[in-house]
């Protein structure tokens, strides 16, 4: 059964854990769906992940909207969330709604995701408005790495910490189904979780949030240009790869692949009679 935002306000009644992982093709969709893992977000991290950018600021709306609609395809049960790229949203409530609409129609997501808290709650309430599910953004958000000064933990100050907290609520006023917490201490995170009616998602916000969520290639080990603390390495997929493809490179060059087994055959009298 396909799951939706219902999905989420009802594991959250329940006290039962959401589970997120990113994704974005095909492929990675369907193994992370059939694993039955709830939602998959497909985050403007494929600019790292995929396309190699040091930031997640130069992902575009179609970039956005390519690797959703692969995503889509293959998640048969996950509840497909799309990210909202840097200046999808910020500019204005028009193309904040425009832009979503545009993620849900040609990229066959289900919901949205925006960073940001007070400061966005009038493009929440209009996406939300226009029969578009949001889910929100706090803490450590990358699209404001620059303003941050680096990838730091948020939140760690009385200011800061209150902060937090309005804009969670504020972002639920608005109405967001979700919202994800990145980077935020334990103790505060597991705060803002019991202060609100909707899910938290965690990523380096501790245990005490509602559900978790994850890079798929971080915690595959499979991106390796750094890993953040909270990252655990479920598998070492990235290495058992290197060695594949080493030993595809020296059986290639050492002539042992193909075997006779890995060819197709052709009758001789076809072959005699093409000379």
């Amino acid at each position: 059964m396909k799951k939706t935002v219902l999905t989420f306000a009802e594991a959250k009644q329940k006290k039962e854990k959401l589970t997120m992982l990113t994704a974005y093709d095909y492929s990675m969709a369907k193994l992370i769906d059939e694993a039955g893992v709830d939602s998959i977000l497909v985050g403007d991290s494929l600019g790292n992940v995929i396309l190699g950018y040091e930031d997640t600021i130069s992902v575009t709306v179609e970039d956005m909207i390519h690797h959703g609609a692969a995503v889509a395809r293959g998640a048969k049960e996950a509840l497909v969330i799309i990210d909202m790229p840097f200046m999808s949203y910020q500019t204005s409530v028009y193309d904040a709604v425009v832009n979503a609409g545009r993620l849900m129609k040609e990229g066959r997501a289900q919901a949205v995701k925006l960073e940001g808290g007070a400061s966005v709650c009038p493009q929440i309430k209009a996406i939300t408005d226009a029969g578009i599910p949001v889910c929100a953004h706090l803490g450590l958000t990358p699209q404001s790495i620059n303003a941050f000064g680096g990838f730091k933990v948020q939140g760690k100050t009385e200011a800061a910490a209150k902060k937090l907290i309005e804009d969670a609520l504020a972002v639920q006023e608005a109405g967001a189904f979700a919202v994800v917490l990145e980077c935020v201490p334990e103790k505060l995170a597991t705060m803002v979780t019991e202060k609100l009616d909707i899910p938290t998602i965690g990523i380096g916000a501790g245990a005490g949030c509602d559900g978790q969520v994850l890079v798929y290639a971080d915690m595959l080990g499979m991106f390796s240009d750094f890993t953040p603390k909270f990252v655990k390495r479920f598998a070492e997929t990235g290495q058992i790869m290197k060695d594949a493809f080493k030993a595809y490179n020296e059986e290639v060059k050492a002539m042992t692949y193909p075997e006779q087994k890995h060819t197709y055959a052709i009758s001789d009298d076809v072959l005699d009679k093409l000379y």
